[in-house]
């Protein structure tokens, strides 16, 4: 079924200092940070993934909302589908879909007003970055 989420992309925190999360990452946890945060690969039976542990400033009004400070991103396997499925469902859709060498995103409210991102990947754009391998 094309137009529906695959898995998780990216899970995305707000932080009074980003740069010190990551470096906190890094020395405490092992993780090898990028400037989003920290970038995982793993590998499916076909291709390899990513997923992005987001480090946001405590005001970025990338989430929406001030309060809301967490966000999901999901990976989706077609988007053009999943705008028809959530037009159908009537989800309110917070932006045109943006495309980037990386991918197609795409905001959306679930029904208690928290910002979700969802991604149609472009995983090769990813192949050079430094990573934390997920094994």
């Amino acid at each position: 079924m094309e137009g529906k989420v695959v898995g998780l992309g990216g899970i995305f925190l707000k932080f009074e200092d980003p740069s010190k999360m990551n470096r906190w990452y890094e020395e405490v946890l092992g993780m090898t940070p990028n400037d989003y945060g920290v970038l995982f690969a793993f590998n499916t039976s076909s291709q390899r993934g990513y997923l992005q542990l987001g480090t946001f400033p405590s005001d970025s009004d990338y989430f929406g909302a001030t309060e809301q400070r967490v966000m999901l991103n999901f990976r989706v396997n077609d988007m053009e589908k999943m705008l028809e499925r959530l037009n159908h469902f009537k989800v309110p859709i917070l932006n045109e879909v943006q495309t980037y060498e990386y991918g197609k995103f795409l905001h959306i409210s679930d029904p208690e007003g928290n910002r979700i991102e969802l991604w149609e990947a472009i995983d090769t754009a990813f192949d050079q970055e430094k990573v934390t391998e997920m094994r």
